[in-house]
């Protein structure tokens, strides 16, 4: 009994820890709830900090989730050649991205709620990339080149599937936003790695193991 006891509480701790404050519930349904979100930048010291802050999980199912889910989207369209954008860059520390599809045909902009990358790639890609909340910011990094990712719709459905390539690049780049990872402060931290440059195709790849 008291096993279930704890359990219920846990249960209704996660319930009350996806619902979303009154502020937050105020910034999504400010003006209005079909244009686009400002976006946070890093060069305002309140929002950086935003910016930089852990993002939680959120309740697929409460409507105030569909309207963030829409105004972000309106937030990536407004910008000049984005490929995608987290809730906390709208100033919603909450697991929410947007992430346009490369790897898919037309190469949609879709969604996704409380994305996890479940499993990634030690083989990783070097590539460009910047940033819509860090002004004139572009550098080189590495990235893994396959990831499995596990995330949810609006209607709370369960999804798993693997990426890879640039897409898998984009994906990890937001989720990194909903830990508060800039790629402004990952390469600094990154400054001292050094990293071996691998063939992918090198035939002893190719032996079972």
């Amino acid at each position: 009994m008291k096993k279930l006891s704890i359990l219920f509480i846990l249960f209704i701790g996660l319930i009350n820890a996806q619902k979303l404050t009154s502020t937050e519930i105020s910034i999504i349904n400010q003006g209005d709830i079909n244009s686009a979100l400002p976006i946070f930048q890093t060069t305002d010291e309140n929002q950086h900090k935003t910016l930089l802050s852990l993002s939680t999980e959120i309740d697929p199912t409460d409507p105030n989730t569909a309207i963030l889910v829409k105004r972000m989207k309106e937030s990536l369209l407004s910008t000049d050649g984005g490929v995608g954008i987290a809730a906390p860059q709208v100033g919603i520390n909450r697991k929410v991205i947007w992430v346009q599809r490369f790897d898919k045909e037309g190469e949609p902009l879709e969604y996704f709620i409380n994305p996890v990358i479940a499993w990634k790639s030690e083989l990783q890609n070097l590539g460009p990339e910047g940033d819509l909340s860090i002004p004139e910011f572009r550098d080189q990094f590495y990235r893994s080149k396959v990831i499995q990712l596990e995330y949810v719709d609006l209607k709370g459905q369960k999804y798993s599937e693997i990426v890879e390539g640039f897409t898998a690049v984009i994906f990890q780049h937001e989720i990194d936003h909903l830990f508060g990872i800039l790629i402004s402060d990952k390469k600094e931290k990154e400054m001292g790695d050094s990293y071996k440059k691998v063939d992918a195709f090198k035939k002893s790849d190719s032996v079972t193991r």
